[in-house]
């Protein structure tokens, strides 16, 4: 008897849990124009069936042939061209279904006020199609696709669908922001900085304060454990973030909020190879994959403060700090030449040719071969003090 009473209060349990995650919430702000956006879509759809027409969608293609260079605005930006996915071609209905799969997905987080990883909506959506054996993603590579493609389709960023990646970056100044409600001090945060989230919009991340006078973005978070430890934002009166590499999206974004609402220059200090310089590029006019949201993470006025190739020598380096360059890096940094917004500058077209004379790359850390804080007491002082940077 008393089993029989435990299996119906955890069937009760269970079932009072279920009501909990369907239950939604009033849906304000930012989130009415999203679900507008989704419900537009869904309504196109379904009056194309109604019409006894093939439902289709218009994909906005994320190529590099469908990627322009805007001088006037100095960012990449998307074209016009479209892909159509149609639901009644075997070679698109996957990818159709998997797109309106997603949209449902991302309208439910906002209908619950719920957000979810990219890798939690891959999982959330994941299962075996009824009376088939086949699974609706194999992998995560194909939710993460179609995610973006929604993007684009809707004009709403990843950010505003309820969906964020793995937050990676640090950073540490003179900026009190309200994150999940809580007041947090940016140099009250000790060794570990303040983490930036993924999703830093208005609406989740306000910014109450920021006394900084300019943003110093560095690559990696070794280098930025040495800024913050010696102290160099509040010398400087400055923030010092990074993006462990390749920076995410919530740091751009986070980067082009404090210098956009702030009017915070931008100064980057990047590896003197082909990636450091790629980085640079993605900060200052954008990302191909990425063209769509060059307006809302682009920074055309970021300024490249190092490494540069002459600093073997100005800063008196010795070959053991060097890397030497392989076919990779030299078919990437050819690369890198060769894209519009280098190619039509000397300073830089002479900087790449330097790096592949010298046959040789440098990283930050390469200064520390001089002394343990010479990058942060000698190198970036005087590169800021002298204006010698590259634009």
């Amino acid at each position: 008897m008393g089993e029989k009473m435990a299996k119906r209060a955890r069937r009760k349990a269970a079932d009072e849990s279920l009501e909990d995650e369907d239950k939604e919430v009033p849906i304000k702000g930012r989130d009415i124009e999203t679900m507008g956006k989704l419900q537009r879509l869904a309504t196109a759809v379904a009056e194309v069936a109604k019409k006894r027409r093939d439902p289709y969608l218009e994909v906005p293609s994320r190529s590099l042939s469908n990627s322009n260079y805007n001088r006037r605005k100095r960012l990449i930006e998307m074209g016009g061209k479209t892909n159509r996915r149609e639901l009644f071609n075997l070679n698109q209905a996957r990818a159709y279904m998997q797109t309106i799969l997603v949209g449902s997905g991302c309208s439910r987080l906002i209908r619950q006020g719920k957000s979810t990883s990219i890798r939690g909506m891959y999982y959330m959506l994941k299962h075996n199609i009824e009376g088939t054996k086949e699974n609706t993603f194999e992998d995560q590579s194909e939710s993460d696709t179609i995610i973006e493609d929604l993007e684009v389709i809707t004009g709403a960023m990843r950010e505003e669908l309820h969906l964020y990646a793995e937050p990676r970056g640090n950073l540490a100044g003179p900026l009190v922001v309200i994150d999940g409600g809580n007041e947090l001090d940016a140099s009250k945060m000790g060794a570990a900085g303040y983490p930036i989230p993924s999703i830093v919009e208005p609406d989740r991340v306000k910014i109450k304060r920021c006394d900084a006078k300019f943003i110093l973005h560095v690559e990696k978070g070794t280098v930025w454990q040495r800024f913050n430890e010696d102290k160099f934002w509040q010398k400087h009166n400055c923030i010092v973030s990074h993006g462990a590499g390749q920076p995410a999206r919530g740091v751009r974004r986070m980067l082009y909020r404090l210098h956009s609402e702030y009017k915070l220059p931008v100064f980057c200090l990047l590896d003197n190879d082909p990636w450091g310089y790629y980085i640079y590029s993605v900060i200052k006019q954008g990302s191909i994959n990425l063209a769509f949201e060059s307006m809302r993470m682009a920074i055309p006025d970021a300024k490249f403060i190092g490494l540069r190739s002459g600093d073997y020598e100005r800063c008196g380096l010795k070959q053991n700090v060097t890397i030497k360059l392989d076919d990779k890096d030299k078919k990437r940094a050819k690369q890198i030449a060769s894209y519009p917004w280098f190619s039509e500058k000397k300073h830089w077209q002479a900087e790449i040719k330097q790096m592949l004379t010298n046959d040789f790359k440098l990283e930050v850390e390469a200064l520390i071969s001089r002394d343990i804080s010479y990058v942060t007491e000698k190198y970036v002082p005087e590169r800021l003090r002298n204006n010698d940077w590259l634009d």
